[in-house]
């Protein structure tokens, strides 16, 4: 009896395996997030009282953190002419706040980085270069990274960590449907076309930007250094220009 000839497997695109991929990751993540929330409510049971020291030295921190804050504002604004690039991508590498960790971030320096929508440590998100976009990131500078992203890094950012926001819900891209119904009016009906806005700084950059909802990253292997040290000085903070891309491959 002759045997049967294998049947052919399933062409499955990398799009879509990418997709599943960046599913699972995230699925891991949430589950670690969840497990690492019920150990922090364990352990704010049994931290939660402060002593009157901690919190004279807290207040002490977040006064020394915005007069730092005021010098860094007062120092010469970056000009956009010494831009490489319009686009850039800025990460959240500082100021993990519990009430187990110490608070040393000012409430001016806190509300800089939610207004950049960068709410969490290891966030991140596309900005166009602007002389206001450059004062705030010259404020939060030891909190932050960022530099100009390349367009393979613009795209794999989008395809393996990029979620829409829907009526304040975190909606996975898995359909361009999903796109074309919030952005088609600006001729934006795809993944493809919001690279191509992106990476372009196109006209509808901003409408682009706010229907993505801010990168959650990885943290890099071996981590960060812990001290608000700018990259030009072996630190890890501020201006990483065309180097960005290293830590973004690293974190994506």
């Amino acid at each position: 009896m002759a045997d049967e000839e294998p049947k052919p497997l399933t062409y499955i695109p990398e799009v879509i395996l990418k997709k599943r991929k960046s599913n699972e990751e995230w699925a891991i993540r949430r589950r670690q997030q969840l497990e690492e929330r019920n150990l922090l409510g364990k352990q704010n049971k049994a931290f939660n009282l402060k002593t009157a020291e901690q919190y004279i030295q807290e207040h002490r921190n977040r006064e020394l953190d915005l007069i730092h804050m005021k010098h860094r504002a007062k120092r010469r604004k970056p000009s956009l002419a010494t831009f490489d690039s319009k686009l850039l991508f800025v990460i959240r590498i500082q100021g993990l706040v519990t009430s187990i960790v110490k608070n040393d971030m000012h409430p001016k320096t806190r509300k800089i980085l939610h207004f950049l929508r960068l709410r969490r440590i290891f966030d991140g998100v596309l900005v166009k270069a602007n002389e206001g976009i450059l004062e705030m990131l010259q404020k939060v500078e030891p909190y932050i990274a960022y530099g100009y992203p390349n367009l393979k890094n613009v795209k794999e950012l989008i395809y393996k960590k990029g979620y829409a926001m829907i009526e304040g819900q975190k909606v996975p891209l898995t359909d361009n449907n999903i796109i074309e119904q919030a952005l088609g009016k600006h001729g934006i009906m795809c993944i493809e076309d919001l690279v191509h806005e992106i990476a372009n700084v196109g006209p509808h950059f901003k409408e682009v930007i706010s229907f993505l909802w801010p990168f959650a990253l990885n943290k890099p292997e071996g981590g960060f250094q812990g001290k608000k040290k700018l990259y030009k000085e072996g630190g890890d903070a501020g201006n990483r220009e065309d180097k960005i891309n290293e830590l973004i491959s690293k974190m994506n």
